[in-house]
């Protein structure tokens, strides 16, 4: 899909000035000033975007028929021009909790992906995840199940020892993800021998449940850089 270069520089232009529009909105001394200017600017910025977006399916419609539409709304940038303008609209459209329109906003981040529309080595990235999306899928179920298993643990060890901190296998989730991403904040932390000693089984665990996707990735993405530099040299 081919976009025009100046076209895409300014889109890219607002999308800077979006993110530090938004930096700048969370100082309360400056949207307490400046409020009307964010808006306008927010306002004038969304419907930029949306007309990319049409743009774009129009694009893809002239190149490839109602199969280049499909093509371009179902892939990576396509979901993400979406998310990025889809909350200001659900904003106008529903009026919901003002704590749940706070977290909707939090989804203009997403217009900063799209500087990587172009980007050749996010693309490589992309196609290194995609290539081990099932080993990726099972190393997720893997560590929901040793998270579920140490909450579990733990539960029973440090329950009675501590019930306002161990309430529940619920509440022990938090612990035993943290502690098996090797994170341990020290919020919650077991005091019995079993506790301790469990724990210390877990925090080695941890680094292992950390390294195995990590080493995936980083294996698939060195096999596609090697792979692209072989089609370059043909």
């Amino acid at each position: 899909m081919k976009i025009s270069a100046a076209f895409d520089k300014f889109i890219y232009a607002l999308i800077i000035a979006n993110v530090l529009a938004m930096i700048l909105e969370s100082h309360v001394s400056i949207r307490e000033v400046y409020h009307a200017y964010f808006y306008v600017f927010e306002f004038v910025s969304i419907i930029i975007f949306s007309f990319e977006y049409l743009y774009r399916i129009g694009v893809g419609f002239r190149d490839d028929g109602m199969k280049g539409v499909s093509k371009y709304v179902f892939s990576t940038f396509g979901l993400i021009d979406l998310i990025s303008i889809l909350p200001f609209y659900l904003n106008q459209v529903i009026r919901v909790d003002g704590r749940f329109v706070r977290i909707l906003r939090l989804f203009r981040l997403t217009r900063i992906f799209k500087l990587g529309r172009d980007s050749a080595s996010l693309k490589l990235f992309v196609q290194a995840l995609s290539a081990v999306r099932n080993e990726l899928k099972f190393t997720l179920f893997l560590s929901i199940l040793t998270i579920l298993f140490s909450a579990s643990a733990i539960y029973f060890l440090e329950s009675e020892a501590q019930p306002e901190k161990f309430s529940s296998i619920t509440e022990s989730i938090w612990w035993a993800t943290v502690s098996l991403a090797t994170v341990g904040y020290g919020d919650v932390y077991p005091i019995t021998v079993g506790g301790k000693a469990f724990a210390a089984v877990i925090s080695l665990v941890g680094i292992g449940v950390v390294a195995i996707p990590t080493g995936i990735i980083s294996a698939s993405f060195v096999e596609e850089i090697i792979a692209a530099k072989r089609r370059k040299e043909r």
